[in-house]
């Protein structure tokens, strides 16, 4: 069998944190032993020799050095290759005849936007699809957009993104929704743990109480800001926050009046945070966006029921009264109802009788050999 020659472009990868870097990790060596040749340019430093394909790293220098050396380093791939898997928009990936086909999971031109201050930090993401701002914004919908269209295909993980990424003028039959995956070793450490609640709470030393977990980076759109002004008028509830962000110190000032009802952690590993989620009674995601959540997804596989926004991917994981509770975003009145709810008698024990409900969607075999099959479709 001749190896398909993938040049995979990225803008960060292993071993720095955020989900494209972790994906291409998961995902590079099961398309290996499925018959692809990967090879990696991406930005960052350190070694590239320790995986079991080419990695080249470009340093972060200034913006007109970096994407002439970018350039350099991917033009000789260019010709190389069958086929370029991109994972961000605007790389200087110029010259090369083969297809291209870009892995998208969110809309850069609204992250961006939110980032250099042009758009208020609570902009919702729909909105900004279809609402008029300045020239400079409007220019970078208008690049998103033609970079997007300009691909020969399209990957996304959730069908709330297909239809985003068609409203960006890309044709329909180019987007093609592969679902998210936890790989093989987060699956065994959520499912073949042996900690029932009681012993995580232990471990933890969590006292016996109604304990909601959030685990995010904390930035305006992840809601954890809703869920402590929810809780402020909710008697009893404690709320755990695993994340770091920009938000840190603001959201500590707004809990503080709570005392010890709420708790920041900071930074954790994954495997401390499968603790946390098994001692949790729900896992909450009041987020204003989500493509599709991993953490959503290995909550539900720890057996730990869901209270999550109704926005974004997050209908396409929980199933409202079954797995979960779904709420409307942005709506206090509705998150209070919905945390109420929650922890009414036998609420809790009935939901994580259901969590494993559709989770068979979400299969890493199935994702990496329906990622292979598309991929192959466009050589």
């Amino acid at each position: 069998m001749n190896a398909h020659r993938l040049f995979v472009a990225a803008g960060i990868f292993h071993p720095e944190s955020g989900g494209p870097a972790t994906y291409l990790y998961e995902l590079l060596p099961e398309l290996q032993a499925r018959g692809w040749q990967p090879r990696v340019v991406t930005y960052g430093s350190g070694d590239g020799s320790t995986y079991p394909y080419p990695v080249t790293r470009v340093p972060r220098r200034p913006l007109p050095i970096r994407l002439a050396h970018y350039a350099l380093a991917s033009y000789p791939l260019l010709r190389w290759s069958d086929l370029v898997y991109v994972h961000t928009l605007d790389l200087p990936l110029i010259g090369g005849k083969a297809k291209r086909v870009v892995k998208m999971v969110g809309d850069q031109a609204w992250e961006r936007s939110i980032r250099k201050g042009w758009i208020p930090p609570t902009e919702d993401i729909d909105t900004f699809q279809t609402k008029d701002y300045s020239s400079v914004v409007s220019a970078q919908k208008a690049a998103r957009a033609r970079q997007m269209q300009a691909m020969d295909g399209v990957i996304v993980p959730s069908q709330y993104l297909k239809r985003m990424v068609a409203g960006w003028g890309v044709d329909e039959a180019k987007i093609n929704v592969v679902y998210n995956a936890l790989p093989p070793h987060l699956l065994a450490s959520q499912v073949g743990s042996s900690l029932t609640q009681a012993t995580a709470r232990q471990q933890l030393n969590l006292p016996d109480e109604p304990t909601i977990l959030t685990a995010a980076r904390l930035t305006q759109w992840k809601g954890v800001d809703h869920l402590i002004a929810a809780l402020k008028r909710i008697p009893d509830v404690r709320l755990i926050v695993a994340g770091e962000g920009e938000l840190m110190d603001l959201l500590k000032a707004q809990a503080e009046s709570l005392g010890e009802r709420v708790q920041f952690l900071g930074k954790i590993s994954r495997d401390k945070l499968a603790v946390y989620m098994k001692a949790a009674d729900y896992l909450a995601l009041y987020s204003g966006y989500e493509g599709l959540s991993h953490t959503l997804l290995e909550s539900l596989l720890a057996g730990t029921p869901v209270i999550a926004s109704d926005k974004g991917g997050n209908p396409e994981v929980v199933q409202h009264n079954v797995n979960g509770l779904l709420v409307p975003y942005v709506d206090a009145e509705a998150l209070r109802a919905a945390i109420e709810a929650a922890f009414r008698s036998g609420e809790r024990a009935r939901l994580a009788a259901n969590s494993g409900v559709g989770m068979e969607r979400f299969q890493f075999a199935t994702m990496v050999q329906h990622t292979s099959d598309v991929l192959e479709g466009y050589l």
